[in-house]
Formats: structure tokens, sequence, C-alpha cells
């Protein structure tokens, strides 16, 4: 999409025509006037926005110059095609000129400089035309609990990430209630077939039922307030939002009220009970999807591309290439026929994750049932299977390049730059023009941002540098070069890994002499540890701060406190697995003096972490068990809610995905984790005094007992960061987190 520019002269002075007309005190706020406002506050006035029109997303950076060509009190002029480019352009100078991050958490602040620099000119175009952001599961590990506020900055950081496709499925059930009330069934029966609020992901995808439920009628109504708001603010940054339509899952009620329909049991999903699924042959098939629609239109409009994902990690109830061809026709038809100018996005990862079953003969029939450039298709985990080319390109249907990055929101140090701009240039040169877009579904914000801030860079990049690109990360995450090199070393040996299911620390897996506990948690890590310690100890050790430095207030960014955090965690995780190691020797040679000594350390190091995770916000869990609780109306629905909050992040709702979203979290840590390990603990030391063999599998019961009576629990954690005490002096929140890390090193880092 590159073009040759317009030379520069010609281009600023219709640019300043342009402002003249578009900066008059006569015209109305434009959205990037409210986006710049809530992220600069006072020091918008720097920034000038002018819209000009163009055939392409473009945005172009330029100081704003007087008559005499001088600059005019420092101000800058930002001009794009609309206003996602214009945000983009805003934020593609605070990154890489001004060193400021603006996060996707409305927990880390903003963070300022005092003047802002003046820059040369530069342009930039985007390289594809559909930029999309977002999983159905990101709704329930990171978003499910979250308000208009926490939507408003994470709608503004889209935006200044240029991205322009978000899924939008809030409030959904909203409409699902109307539609199964039009078909005969009770308010009891609707909101007991709905699961709980942290599952609902899962329930949409057709993988469970009822888990959780009934669904709170306060909750419908305030989801369905918000999905107003959120594609509301999401269209004026010329978003598409993404709608969900139906794929076919109608509830147990409705086919026991409709013997004569088509309807099947799909397979069961990790060991719940199967879901039922209307063929999209059935005449009813098509009355439910308009009516769905039409409801759903009413309430929060259209763009006209709809989210259907049938038979997601399920099998079809025909593997017949000509039965999936009818599904994928009669859905497409349903569609259709509610909103004529409809298109059908469907994400990929089912391709993948039954990549044995859905052979090229099924999925081209599949594809290639809907008329082409009307179903559009994620290529979901890109960084591990690029499946468009193991079919054609999807047999020349539309695709959308994503990157996942993050299962369950595991608190992990994964994302390989390197490789992910390799792969990306590779299909950018070889896909052809049905490569409409790149993107991310990754499944929760958890985890470090670089990677994500990267690839949408990427999207406004033809000829990136990424080791230009790490070095300006490094700047905007320290305010200085301090860390330059180190963040270099991080980019190339610590940042080397994929992120896969459930990835965890040990000190997060479920207790076990050897290995891990369950399939989820899997400890693993493919870089060296002591390297990793080394860029911790340079994190701290070039930093000579005292409480004098504090004061004068010297350079200690919010975004610094959480690479300290998140980088000294992992550490901290890691190093566990050789104290475990060592308790399990000590009881093999049946040294109960020595499995104590373990135990003593283990505990340290619990305790060391979880003080440091609750030095920063984003690692904290007292936030996630609060915002939970915001939503009740009476104290049993804050009780509910906090129960779901709790079952997420842990048990899950079954054996098999037990820790699938484990987290290293503060609060969690101390009273979960830490606690898990020390009724093992102190089990295999009971059985090595008693002289007999523990027995794991047994003693796995009683672990499950005190787990799911810790999701029933309430015990109160920090919301925000508290003095805390090191060495037993006081130190404020603002500096817990470096004076924590530094304790930490000089206890477990030094030789």
């Amino acid at each position: 999409m590159h073009r040759s520019n317009i030379p520069l002269m010609k281009k600023i002075s219709l640019l300043y025509m342009a402002c003249i007309l578009l900066t008059s005190s006569a015209m109305a706020q434009r959205p990037i006037d409210g986006l710049a406002h809530r992220i600069l506050g006072e020091k918008d006035t720097k920034f000038i926005f002018v819209y000009l029109p163009d055939s392409v997303d473009y945005f172009l950076i330029e100081p704003v110059l007087n008559n005499s060509g001088m600059s005019d009190n420092g101000r800058i002029r930002i001009t794009g095609n609309n206003d996602n480019s214009l945000a983009m352009g805003l934020n593609y100078y605070l990154k890489h000129f001004a060193h400021v991050h603006v996060s996707w958490l409305l927990s880390e602040p903003v963070e300022l400089p005092n003047k802002f620099i003046l820059p040369n000119p530069i342009r930039r175009e985007a390289q594809v035309k559909d930029r999309f952001f977002l999983n159905y599961c990101t709704y329930g590990y990171t978003m499910p609990w979250w308000k208009w506020k926490d939507w408003e900055r994470f709608i503004d950081w889209m935006a200044l990430n240029g991205i322009n496709m978000p899924l939008a499925i809030t409030g959904q059930e909203a409409v699902w209630y109307e539609v199964w009330k039009e078909f005969g069934m009770s308010d009891e029966e609707i909101r007991s077939y709905f699961s709980g609020p942290a599952h609902l992901p899962w329930h949409r995808m057709a993988n469970l039922d009822s888990f959780g439920g009934p669904l709170p009628m306060s909750w419908i109504e305030g989801q369905k307030k918000l999905q107003q708001q959120i594609v509301a603010r999401e269209r004026e940054f010329n978003m598409t939002p993404v709608l969900p339509a139906f794929a076919g899952h109608v509830p147990k009620r409705f086919a026991e009220m409709h013997p004569e329909a088509d309807i099947q049991q799909l397979s069961a999903w990790c060991g719940f009970e199967p879901t039922y699924f209307l063929n999209s042959s059935d005449p009813l098939f098509a009355k439910i999807q308009k009516s769905f629609m039409e409801k759903e239109i009413a309430l929060f409009g259209t763009d006209h591309i709809y989210g259907v994902d049938p038979f997601n990690e399920m099998d079809p109830p025909s593997w017949e290439p000509d039965y999936l061809a009818k599904v994928s026709q009669n859905i497409y038809s349903s569609l259709q026929n509610a909103d004529p100018d409809s298109r059908w996005l469907q994400m990929t990862w089912v391709f993948y994750y039954k990549r044995k079953s859905w052979t090229p003969e099924r999925l081209r029939a599949y594809l290639t049932a809907v008329p082409q450039d009307k179903l559009v298709l994620l290529d979901y985990f890109c960084e591990k299977t690029e499946v468009w080319r193991n079919t054609e390109g999807f047999y020349g249907q539309p695709f959308i390049w994503c990157y996942l990055g993050n299962f369950g929101g595991n608190t992990m140090l994964v994302g390989n730059i390197n490789e992910l701009e390799q792969k990306l240039d590779a299909a950018l040169k070889e896909a052809g023009p049905n490569m409409t877009g790149i993107g991310s579904t990754l499944e929760s914000f958890d985890v470090s941002p670089q990677i994500y801030e990267y690839l949408f860079d990427r999207a406004w990049e033809e000829e990136p540098d990424v080791d230009k690109w790490i070095r300006d990360w490094a700047v905007t995450r320290m305010g200085s070069n301090l860390h330059v090199d180190k963040w270099q070393l991080l980019n190339d040996s610590v940042y080397k890994d994929w992120s896969f299911y459930g990835l965890g620390t040990q000190l997060v897996a479920r207790p076990s002499l050897e290995g891990h506990g369950t399939y989820y948690t899997k400890p693993y890590y493919s870089y060296s540890n002591d390297t990793l310690k080394s860029i911790c100890k340079a994190f701290v050790n070039k930093i000579s701060y005292s409480s004098s430095d504090f004061s004068a207030g010297t350079v200690y960014k919010d975004s610094y406190k959480y690479d300290l955090v998140n980088l000294f965690s992992q550490w901290m995780g890691n190093h566990f697995m050789e104290i475990r190691n060592d308790f399990t020797q000590a009881y093999k040679m049946r040294n109960v003096k020595q499995m104590k000594h373990q135990v003593k350390l283990a505990n340290q190091l619990f305790a060391d972490v979880d003080a440091l995770l609750n030095t920063h916000p984003a690692f904290m869990l007292g936030p996630w068990i609060e915002s939970a609780r915001s939503w009740g109306t009476t104290e049993a629905e804050k009780d509910y809610y906090e129960k779901q909050a709790r079952t997420l992040l842990t048990v899950w709702g079954g054996p098999i995905l037990n820790d699938y979203a484990n987290r290293m979290w503060g609060g969690l840590v101390s009273d979960y984790y830490a606690k898990r390990w020390n009724l093992f603990f102190d089990a295999v030391i009971k059985a090595t005094k008693e002289k007999r063999d523990f027995d794991e599998k047994a003693f796995s019961e009683e672990l499950s007992k005190f787990e799911h009576e810790w999701t029933e629990s309430h015990t109160k954690y920090p919301v925000a960061p508290t003095q805390v005490e090191i060495k037993r002096f006081s130190v404020t929140p603002q500096h817990a987190t470096y004076q924590k890390a530094k304790e930490i090193m000089e206890r477990w880092m030094e030789e």
C-alpha cells in the first residue's frame, strides 16, 4: 500500500490551509481532541490535529512553524485521514519521540515529559487495511469486571495503536434473553442457561452451559448499557466493531421444546456436559438468526461484520465435506437474510486445534461454500502455525494474520519480536492480496506488553528496524538510556519462547515431587535463569537511589517499576524449581532436617515475591476481586461475583483446566500457591517421619478440598500498594518496588 510521497513543501502548504479551516473555533470537537485531553491533560494544547482525507490510512507528524519559519510555541501538528490515524500518529510521536508509554491498563499512569521535543516531519501509511484485536477468552481472563472507565482507557489505547477492527461481544446476553423469551422460555430457564460472568466466553463459544449460573438480571442490564457505550466510542474512532451472531448453539430446554427440530449434542468439552447444536439447514436456524440480529442491531447498531464460530474445539455432527459445506452456506445465508450487507468473520483456531480432522478436502468444502470476500478469517496462532500456508491461502478467502502470544493470562516472559518480525515480513511479501490485515488474539493482558506494541507499530512500518524499536522501548520504559543494553539482552536472550497452554513457573504449579501436578501448569523456560538474574541486578545496580534522591524527584517511572516486578518475580518463580528439586532430593534421602531447611527457604521466597508483587497494582489480586464484587447490587451478588473471580484463576471449573489461568499475583501467591505448597511439604515430611512413602494421589484429594474451599472464601486483599516494611524501615508505595527488588537481590542473587 506504500506510495511515493507528495513533495514535502507542497504538502506542508496544503496542510497549513487545511489547518486554518479545521482548527477554527467554530469547529466541533473531534474524538481525537477528547482522547488527547484524557491522555495529555492540559498539555494537549501542544498538539494540533488536522483531518485531511486520503485513499489510505496515514498520519503525518511535523512541527508547527510561524510565518518566519520558526517554531510556533513548540506546538506539533499531526495530520491524518481520520481519527484512528490521528490517534496512531499521536502515539507514534509519544512513543518514539517523547518516550511516553500509554498502557492498555488503567492502573498504569501516563507519565509525560516537562517539554515535548520538535520532530522532523515524518509520514507513515498503514501497510494493511484491517488491524484486528481481541479474543473471546480475553473477555473472561481480563475484561469481565471492567466498568466504563476501564473500557474508555482501553478504547483510547486501541485507537492510539491504530486498531480498527475490535471484537465487540459485551452485552449479548441481553439480546439472547429477548430471543429465547420470544421462543417461549421463562426467565429462570434463560438465566440458568447462561454461565456465570467469568465463564461467559466459553458459553458464547458453545463449550459449556449453565456453569456458575443463573446469571443475575442486574448483570445482563449493566452489560447491555456498557456495550452501547463501547461500540459508540469505537465507531467514533473509525473502528468496525465485530458483533456476534448465531452459530447454532441452543439451550437444552429449547431442544426439549422442539423435538421435531434437527438438534444434536456436540462432543463434550474439557469435562463439561455436551451442549446442543441446531443444524443450520433446519428452518428454525434462520428464524433464530433473524430474531437475534434484528434485536442486536436495534440495541447496538451494526457495521455489517459478525463473528460466527461453530464447533470451537469440538467435533461437528458430521465430517462429510458436503455437510460442512451446507453448514457454512446456511450460516452465511442466514446472515444475509437478516442483513444483506453482512460479512462473516471466523477464527481459524479450530482448524489448528483439530488440524488432523480438518483435512484439506473438508476445509476447502467449508470455506468455499461462502461467496468470495464475504468470509474473513482470523489466522489465529501464526507464531506457531500459519494455517494460510497449508490451505492455499484459505482457498482465496481474505484473512488477517494474528499473533496470539498468551494463554489464560499466565504472567511469563515470552514473545520473540525478532522471530515475529521474520514471520510477519514473510507473510506480507508472500501471502498476496487476500491477507488484508494484522491482528492479535491474545487471551489476557497480564503479560509483557512490548511484543503487542511492536505488532501494531509494524502495521505502519514498511521497513522496520527492530533494534531501533527496542532501543526506543528501553528509553520509554526507563525515562533514560540506562537500560538500553539490558533491554537488547532481554529481547535476544530471555524473550525468546512462544507461549503455550498453561505456561507457568513451578511456584504456581500444583505441588508434586517431580514434574508438575496437572496438565496445566507446565513450568518451562529455555533461557538461562542466570542471564535473567544478571539483568535483574543491572536494573537495580545502575541506579543508586536514596531517600534524598527520591524526594528530589529522581526519574522513577511507573513502567520501570512494572518491569522490575515482572523480571524479578519471574526469576523468583524460576528459582523456586531448584528449591522444590532440593526438597525432593532430601525426601529421597529421608533427610527431614534438610527437607525443613528447603521449606524455610521456600516460605522466605513466597513472602518476598508476594511483597514485591503487591508493590504494583498490575500484579495484585485485590483489584481483581474488588472489581468483581463491585458489580453486585446485594451482598449475595457480591459474594457470587467474587466466587466467579476466584474460580477462574484457580480451579477454573473442573480438574482438566485446573491452573490454566495461573497468575503470579500478590495475594494469590501468599494465600493460595504458598498454602498449597505448605500443605504438600507438611504431608511429605509427615510421611517421611512415619517411615512410609508419600502417597501423592491421595494427597491430591486433600489439595482439591483446599482449592475449592478457597474459591468460597472472602479474605480481603489490598487493592492498591501500601506502605511496606523493608528491613524494619517503612517505605512508601512510591519507592517500595525498587527497595523490595533491591532487598531480594541482596538476599537471593548475591553469591
